[in-house]
C-alpha cells in the first residue's frame, strides 16, 4: 500500500430502524483501503452487507438506513462530510455505479445513445457530438457489435449481455476515478459472462480506474480482484490479497464459501425395476410462437425435433445459453405452450397439447418451479396461505388437516414451523425458493420442472437448495428436469444431460460422458467458459473468442446452427450439409459431422 490510498474506508457503520422503532447496525466497523487502479472485491452471502457498503461509496444509504459512523474517502473527498449538492456532482461523474440488472436500468422509450451520453451532458463535461464519439469508442472497446450504429437501437432490441456492457459504457463515459460493479454478471449465462468480464477488465485496466466489485461468485472474483473482503452478517470475516483468500483462507466462513463454490458430485440413487414406459417422453417435438406455417413450423421457431425421456425418480439436466429454448421445453411439458408438432407422453399416455383438455390429475403430476420466487409468490400472502391453495385444489384438504400438512411440508423443506403465518415478503431469498419448491411438492407430483431455481441465489444458499433437492429425491422418488446454464451444477446432480443450442439438441448422454472429452464443440465452449478459481484464467481462456468466418453458407433450414461460432467446422461440409446425429465412444450422442477421431480433445 502507498502512503495515501486512493479509496479508504474507516470504521464504517450503517444503521437502520426496525418495526419496533429500535436502531440496529446493518454493517459494523468496516475498514479497507486500495490504491489507484486496484480492484477490491466484496464477497459474501445475500444479506451480508456487500451492496450496502458499495452504495456508501456513492455517499448513499437505502431508505430507512443511514451512515452512522466512520469515514469514506475517495481521493481528497470524505463523502460523509459532503452535502447533497456536492454528492450529486460526484455521482455518475467521478464515481460511477454499474448495477446487476441492466434490463431494468435502461429507459425502454429512449435510444441507447441518448442514455449512454446523459452522464457526460448532465455534468457539462463535453458537447454532445464529442460525447457520442466517445461513446462509440467505448462501444468498440467493450467489444459490442456494430459500434457505430448500436446507439440508435432501443433496449428491447438488445441481449442481456449487450445491455450489461452498454451500462458499463454509460458509467465510464465520464472517466470516473472509482467504478462500483454490483453483481454485473450474475444474471448472465456462462458464455455471455466471459465476454462481459473480458470487456470490463480490459476497459477498467486501460482507463486506470479503481474499482469495487460486488459478487458472490468466487471464480469471477478470481479474474477481477487484487484484494478481497469477505463479509458475513455485516462484519468483515477476512480480508487480504486475492491469491491468499482464494488459495489459503484463514477463516472457517471463507472456507465454507469456497466449498459451496465447487458443487460435489452427488451419487445417483440405486437403480430400481422400471415399467416399460418411461415417466415422461417427448417425441419429435417442434415448438415456438406465432402462427404455424404450411411447413408445420411456427412463425417464430424456438425448438425443433426434440426427443427425450425421463424415468421415474431420475434427474435430467437441460443446459444452454439464454435463448436456447430451455424454458420453452418446460412450458410445453407443463401445457403452457402447445407444441407445433410432436407428442408429450406421461406414463405412456399422450398429454393434451395445451392447458385445455388436461385433467386436474395430469396437472397435479407435473409441477413447474419458476426461477424467481419473488415474482412467483405473492409477497402479501402468508406461507400457510400459499401452501394451502394447492392442498385444497388437488387434494381437497381444508382447515386443520391442511394446516397439519403445511407443517409437514415445512419440515420437509427444512424450514421452522414458526414461519407458517409469516408473510412471504419478509423471508430471505433462500427461504422464498424453498417455499416455491414446497408449493410444487404440495401437489404430490411425479415430475418437477425446475427452471433455473438457483441462478438468482448466492453460492451458499444455492448449494443448500441443491442439497435439499437431492434429499427430496431420495425420500420421495420424484423425477426432476433441472434447467440451468451452469454445466458444473448439472454435472453434479443430474443422471443424464441434454445440451441445447438455438433450440436444437446438440449433445445428450449420461453425466459420466460429460466428464471426459471429446465433446460437441458447443458443449466444449460451455465447459471452457466456467471460470477457474485462479487469477490469470480469463487471459488464458479462448472461450467466447469467435473463429474466423466460414465460406458461403447454403440455405438449407437444417444446417448446423452453431456453425458461425464453431472452431471445428469444415468448410464445404458444415456450411452445405445438415449434420447427422452420431454416437461417441464415451456414451453420448452429438449432432455433428465430426466424430471421436476428428473432435479436438478439450
Amino acid at each position: 500500500m502507498s502512503a495515501t490510498p486512493h479509496v479508504e474506508v474507516k470504521g464504517l457503520t450503517v444503521t437502520a430502524r426496525n418495526g419496533a422503532g429500535e436502531i440496529f447496525p446493518i454493517v459494523s466497523n468496516i475498514d479497507f483501503a486500495l490504491n489507484r487502479g486496484e480492484v477490491l472485491a466484496l464477497i459474501g452471502e445475500s444479506g451480508s452487507g456487500k451492496t450496502t457498503i458499495a452504495l456508501t461509496l456513492l455517499g448513499h444509504a437505502r431508505p430507512g438506513a443511514k451512515i452512522a459512523e466512520g469515514s469514506i474517502r475517495v481521493g481528497e473527498c470524505d463523502l460523509t462530510k459532503l452535502d447533497r449538492g456536492a454528492l450529486a456532482q460526484l455521482r455518475g461523474n467521478r464515481i460511477a455505479y454499474i448495477a446487476q440488472s441492466a434490463a431494468s436500468a435502461f429507459n425502454p422509450s429512449r435510444t441507447i445513445m441518448d442514455q449512454v451520453v446523459e452522464p457526460a451532458l448532465i455534468h457539462n463535461l463535453m458537447p454532445r457530438a464529442e460525447a457520442e464519439a466517445k461513446a462509440v469508442d467505448l462501444f468498440r472497446a467493450l467489444a459490442l457489435p456494430f459500434p457505430e450504429t448500436i446507439g440508435a437501437r432501443y433496449p428491447h432490441q438488445l441481449s442481456g449481455g449487450q445491455l450489461q456492457r452498454l451500462m458499463a459504457a454509460m458509467a465510464l463515459i465520464t472517466d470516473p476515478e472509482l467504478v462500483i460493479l454490483d453483481e454485473p454478471t450474475t444474471a448472465l449465462d456462462v458464455t455471455t459472462q466471459i465476454e462481459v468480464l473480458r470487456a470490463f477488465k480490459t476497459v477498467v485496466l486501460e482507463r486506470g480506474a479503481t474499482a469495487i466489485y460486488v459478487s458472490h461468485d468466487l471464480a469471477v472474483v478470481a479474474q477481477m480482484a487484487d484484494q478481497i473482503v469477505v463479509l458475513s452478517q455485516g462484519r468483515i470475516r477476512e480480508a487480504g490479497a486475492a491469491a491468499q483468500i482464494l488459495h489459503a483462507p484463514a477463516d472457517d466462513y471463507t472456507r465454507t464459501l469456497m466449498a459451496a463454490a465447487r458443487p460435489a458430485i452427488r451419487p445417483a440413487p440405486p437403480k430400481i425395476a422400471l415399467p416399460a414406459a418411461p415417466l415422461l417422453e417427448i417425441r419429435g417435438m417442434t415448438a415456438g410462437y406465432g402462427k404455424i406455417g404450411k411447413d408445420g413450423r411456427p412463425r417464430i421457431p424456438v425448438l425443433r425435433d426434440i426427443n427425450l425421456t425421463i424415468e421415474r425418480g431420475a434427474t435430467l439436466g437441460v443446459i444452454g445459453e439464454s435463448g436456447s429454448g430451455k424454458s420453452t421445453i418446460a412450458r410445453v411439458i407443463a401445457g403452457l405452450l402447445p407444441p407445433a408438432s410432436g407428442q408429450v407422453l406421461l406414463d405412456g399416455e399422450t398429454l393434451p397439447p395445451g392447458l385445455h383438455g388436461r385433467s386436474r390429475d395430469q396437472f397435479r403430476r407435473v409441477q413447474l418451479v419458476f426461477q424467481n420466487a419473488d415474482t412467483a409468490l405473492n409477497p402479501a400472502h402468508s406461507v400457510g396461505r400459499i401452501l394451502t391453495r394447492p392442498l385444497a385444489f388437488y387434494h381437497g384438504l381444508k382447515g386443520n388437516a391442511a394446516r397439519m400438512r403445511v407443517l409437514e411440508l415445512l419440515d420437509l423443506i427444512r424450514l421452522p414451523a414458526t414461519l407458517i403465518d409469516q408473510p412471504i415478503g419478509g423471508l430471505s431469498g433462500g427461504q422464498k425458493q424453498r417455499i416455491n419448491l414446497a408449493r410444487a411438492l404440495a401437489a404430490d407430483p411425479q415430475l418437477i420442472l425446475c427452471d433455473e431455481v438457483t441462478s438468482a441465489l448466492d453460492t451458499v444458499v444455492g448449494a443448500a437448495i441443491l442439497e435439499l433437492m437431492a434429499e427430496l429425491r431420495r425420500e420421495l422418488g420424484i423425477a426432476t428436469m433441472f434447467i440451468s446454464h451452469d454445466i458444473s451444477t448439472v454435472r453434479a446432480i443430474c443422471d443424464d444431460i441434454l445440451v441445447l443450442y438455438a433450440g436444437t439438441m446438440v449433445e445428450t448422454g449420461p453425466r459420466e460422458a460429460f466428464g471426459v472429452a471429446p465433446f460437441h464443440p458447443y458443449t466444449d465452449l460451455l465447459i471452457g467458459s466456467v471460470p477457474e478459481m485462479r487469477a490469470g484464467w480469463l487471459e488464458e481462456s479462448h472461450a467466447g473468442i469467435a473463429p474466423p468466418p466460414v465460406g458461403g453458407q447454403g440455405d438449407h433450414p437444417d444446417l448446423c446452427r452453431f456453425l458461425p461460432r464453431c472452431p471445428a467446422r469444415v468448410d464445404g461440409l458444415c456450411n452445405t450439409t445438415p449434420p447427422p446425429r452420431r454416437p461417441l465412444s464415451k456414451g453420448s450422442q452429438i449432432l455433428c459431422h465430426l466424430g471421436d477421431e476428428s473432435l479436438r480433445p478439450s
